[in-house]
C-alpha cells in the first residue's frame, strides 16, 4: 500500500503541537499569537528571552534556558574557533529552516557588518533543537518548537524579520564591574550601549556600524 511520505518541513507540526499551550499564555499578558517578536541570548546565564510587541511596547513573554553553547565569553573571531556569537543580528524569512538536521533552526546571519569590518569569519552560526552545539546556541527541541513557532508566526503575518540579540550576560552595572579586567571590555561598553536602549525604551533599536563601532537609533 502506498504512504505518503514523511514532510520533511517540520515546522506545522511543530506549531499544532506548541500553539494550543501558547495562545493562551500569550492572552494572559496582553499579547497573541502572530505578533512581531524580537529575542535576547544571554551566554553567561544560559538564557534565551523572548519578547512580543503588543503594539506600543515588546512585553517579555517567557524565557528559556540554552541546552548547550559552546565558547566561552567573548566574541566569535574566525571560522573553526567553536565560539558562539555576541553582538546584533537578524533573521529574515530566508534564514528559517524547518529541515534543518538539529530539527528546527534560524540562521543569525554572522558574519554581520561589525564582524566583517573586525575581519572576523565563520559561517552556519543558528539558534537550533538537538541539544549540540560547536558555535552555535543549542536547544531542546520541545524549546526549539516553541521559539521557532512563534518567531515563525510573527513572520507570516507580515514581520520581514526579527532581532537577536547576543549578550555575554546581562549587561547591569555589577556585571560590567565584575568583568571589568577582560580584555573585551570595550567592546563590551559598546554591546551594553545598545542593551540599555532596549531596557529603557523597550523597543529594540535600529542598529547600523560606522568605525568599527556598533550605533544605535530609533526604528521606524
Amino acid at each position: 500500500m502506498w504512504k505518503q511520505p514523511p514532510r520533511a518541513d517540520r515546522s506545522e507540526a511543530a506549531a499544532k503541537r506548541v500553539r494550543p499551550s501558547l495562545e493562551p499564555a500569550l492572552r494572559a499578558k496582553g499579547l497573541r499569537w502572530g505578533a512581531p517578536v524580537f529575542i535576547r541570548i544571554f551566554k553567561e546565564e544560559k538564557e534565551l528571552e523572548l519578547w512580543v510587541d503588543d503594539g506600543k511596547v515588546f512585553k517579555h513573554f517567557k524565557t528559556w534556558p540554552i541546552c548547550k553553547y559552546s565558547g566561552k565569553l567573548g566574541p566569535k573571531l574566525k571560522e573553526g574557533d567553536q565560539q558562539a556569537p555576541e553582538g546584533f543580528y537578524f533573521v529574515p524569512r530566508s534564514r528559517m529552516n524547518p529541515r534543518s538536521r538539529f530539527h528546527l533552526s534560524f540562521n543569525l546571519g554572522y558574519p554581520n557588518t561589525y564582524d566583517r569590518a573586525h575581519k572576523r569569519t565563520g559561517s552556519a552560526l543558528m539558534v537550533h533543537g538537538n541539544c549540540v552545539s560547536i558555535g552555535c546556541y543549542a536547544m531542546t527541541n520541545a524549546r526549539i518548537e516553541e521559539i521557532y513557532s512563534l518567531c515563525d508566526a510573527a513572520q507570516i503575518n507580515g514581520q520581514r524579520f526579527f532581532r537577536v540579540h547576543c549578550f555575554p550576560f546581562r549587561m547591569t552595572e555589577a556585571n560590567m564591574k565584575r568583568h571589568a579586567q577582560s580584555k573585551w571590555i570595550e567592546e563590551w561598553y559598546n554591546l551594553k550601549q545598545g542593551y540599555d536602549w532596549f531596557e529603557k525604551s523597550k523597543r529594540p533599536p535600529n542598529v547600523t556600524v560606522s568605525t568599527r563601532r556598533y550605533l544605535f537609533g530609533k526604528t521606524q
